[in-house]
C-alpha cells in the first residue's frame, strides 16, 4: 500500500511540474508566468528564458515520475520552490495568482514532496520504485 501511495504521489508531483512547465511556460498559455520571469530577470530575457525554464520543469517531471534518486529530487524540488517563491514574493508579487497566499500553497507543495520522499520512503539508500 505504501509503494502504491508513493507512486500516486510521484505522478501527482510530476503532473504539477509538467503542467507548469509545458502548458504554462513552453506553450505560453499563462502569460503571467512570462511576466513573473520578466520582473525577475528582465523583459528581453523573459521571451526565451520562460520556455527554457518550462522545458527544465518538464525534464523534472520525467525525473520525478521515474522515482529514481527520489531524495535528491525531493531536495531539489523543495529548494527550487522555496527560491522561486522568495523571488516571486519580493520581485513579482503583483503577478502571483493568490498574491502573498501563494507562499502557503508553495509550503504545502514542499510538505507533499517531503512526505513522499522521506516519510513514505524512509530507507537511506536510493530506491528506484
Amino acid at each position: 500500500m505504501r509503494i502504491k501511495t508513493q507512486r500516486i504521489a510521484d505522478w501527482l508531483l510530476a503532473s504539477v511540474w509538467l503542467v507548469m512547465g509545458l502548458y504554462c511556460k513552453v506553450l505560453g498559455q499563462v502569460p503571467r508566468h512570462e511576466a513573473i520571469v520578466a520582473d525577475i530577470l528582465g523583459a528581453e530575457r523573459a521571451i526565451w528564458l520562460t520556455p527554457l525554464i518550462g522545458f527544465g520543469e518538464c525534464l523534472f517531471a520525467v525525473w520525478i515520475a521515474t522515482g529514481i534518486y527520489r531524495k535528491i529530487s525531493a531536495g531539489l524540488q523543495i529548494l527550487l520552490v522555496l527560491i522561486m517563491n522568495v523571488l516571486e514574493f519580493t520581485l513579482a508579487i503583483d503577478h502571483l495568482l493568490w498574491g502573498p497566499l501563494n507562499s502557503i500553497f508553495a509550503l504545502l507543495f514542499c510538505a507533499l514532496v517531503y512526505w513522499n520522499a522521506f516519510t513514505l520512503n524512509p530507507k537511506t539508500h536510493v530506491e528506484t520504485t
